[in-house]
């Protein structure tokens, strides 16, 4: 086996719409909305700079099957950019960008390979001064829903030759993400491969070492359940089939979720002071680049019933914002989520015999019994179902959000009830 190096990228989705966006300021906006473009460019660098044999991307380059013509022409620019420093790109489309979307009639350079959705096709990678150094095997989807087991079309191909596979799965059924292609890890080490390389799940994993099984996760974050560093793997592989990886982050926008407890804040300008703090962290650890946070606060505190008065809080939030707008790096608060309880002593007050107590012992019994909160939770929000305002939908509430409706409404309960009433008695 030939010595080779090539990044590895998937789910790029280009031209994302970041839902919920239009209220930011146009900065902050238009900063978002570029992201994905950005972290391209960071790609595209990224290939040059280390002088890769070739790049990867396993499907979702667009974000959705009708793509733009601004998010195809800028993915053909970058393309074009890698074909003249020699680098060939290989690409499969994934459930976002089937073959089946709409495609404009662009020119791709002859070293752009996008492989079919028929069948598994395979490239062989030849170099003017090393001779064949890879065969790379993939598929496309030929729509937004496959549900065929496509890993057992893939064949390996000649023995001494580095072998590669590009997939865009859900490997061994992850619930956390639609179950297309699926296959099972043992399927895709039967199948003789080198490498795979896998798209669809945008955390990433090492699945396998040998043979080596990989998600790179998505190139950038694009909702807060996208947190932390988001990139591609660059991939060395040595003459004995032994092989690097590499993680680079190319995200230009960072996404993140913080707790700060409020247990030994005394008063708002504390508050703002470890606020403020807690930005400027973020803002050191991007390394530059924007970022997006959600802030818990949580603890027991004086402050608790101040935050609860009037916009105390939004208020607060508001000032935060306009003084990150005015930053050169900005980390823009998406929400502060209020999580704090006063200073009652709960654990003492579960072992009164008072109706305070009897609730807090009835909500302690749910928080360790799906079944009990979800039949309580179906009875307490019926008069929700169907309020176009409500919060979410009652009835696909997951356990997690369950359980945090339950936190919130036991902190209010006890507050109400410690303040006009419902002590021993």
């Amino acid at each position: 086996m030939k010595r080779l190096r090539f990044i590895h990228a998937a789910d790029l989705h280009l031209d994302s719409p970041f839902k919920g966006m239009s209220a930011l300021p146009e900065r902050v906006r238009e900063r978002v909305r570029e992201s994905t473009f950005e972290a391209l460019k960071e790609l595209v660098a990224l290939a040059r700079q280390e002088q890769v044999d070739f790049v990867l991307v396993s499907g979702d380059v667009y974000d959705v099957a009708d793509r733009s013509l601004r998010a195809q022409i800028r993915f053909q620019k970058a393309v074009e950019q890698l074909a003249d420093e020699g680098i060939p790109t290989y690409i499969i489309h994934g459930n976002h960008d089937p073959e089946d979307g709409r495609a404009a009639k662009l020119v791709w350079p002859a070293d752009v390979h996008f492989f079919a959705c028929e069948r598994v096709e395979t490239f062989q990678v030849v170099k003017p001064d090393r001779g064949l150094i890879a065969e790379i095997h993939g598929i496309s989807y030929g729509n937004s829903a496959v549900t065929e087991n496509l890993a057992l079309k893939f064949k390996r191909g000649q023995a001494q030759v580095c072998q590669i596979g590009l997939l865009h799965t859900n490997v061994d059924g992850d619930p956390h993400h639609d179950n297309y292609a699926p296959c099972s890890k043992q399927d895709l080490v039967d199948a003789g491969m080198d490498y795979w390389a896998l798209g669809h799940v945008h955390t990433r994993q090492v699945v396998n070492q040998h043979p080596t099984i990989v998600y790179p996760g998505n190139i950038q974050g694009r909702s807060i359940r996208e947190t932390g560093p988001r990139g591609c793997y660059l991939v060395n592989i040595d003459d004995n089939g032994r092989t690097e990886l590499t993680f680079h982050a190319l995200d230009t926008v960072r996404w993140s979720q913080e707790k700060l407890s409020v247990a030994s804040i005394p008063s708002e300008q504390v508050l703002k002071d470890r606020l403020g703090e807690l930005l400027d962290r973020l803002r050191y650890e991007a390394e530059g680049r924007d970022g997006i946070v959600r802030i818990v606060l949580e603890g027991r505190s004086e402050l608790h019933e101040r935050l609860r008065k009037g916009r105390a809080l939004q208020e607060l939030v508001d000032e935060l914002r306009e003084e990150e707008v005015e930053r050169g790096s900005f980390v823009w608060i998406e929400s502060i989520e209020d999580r704090t309880a006063s200073e009652l002593d709960l654990a003492a007050v579960l072992e009164e015999k008072s109706f305070l107590g009897d609730l807090l012992r009835y909500a302690a019994a749910m928080q360790n019994d799906d079944a009990l909160l979800e039949s309580f939770a179906g009875e307490a929000l019926a008069a929700l179902q169907g309020l176009p305002h409500s919060v979410g939908n009652p009835a696909t509430a997951t356990p997690e959000q369950l359980q945090e409706w339950l936190r919130s409404a036991e902190v209010l309960v006890a507050d109400l009830l410690s303040t006009d009433g419902g002590g021993p008695g």
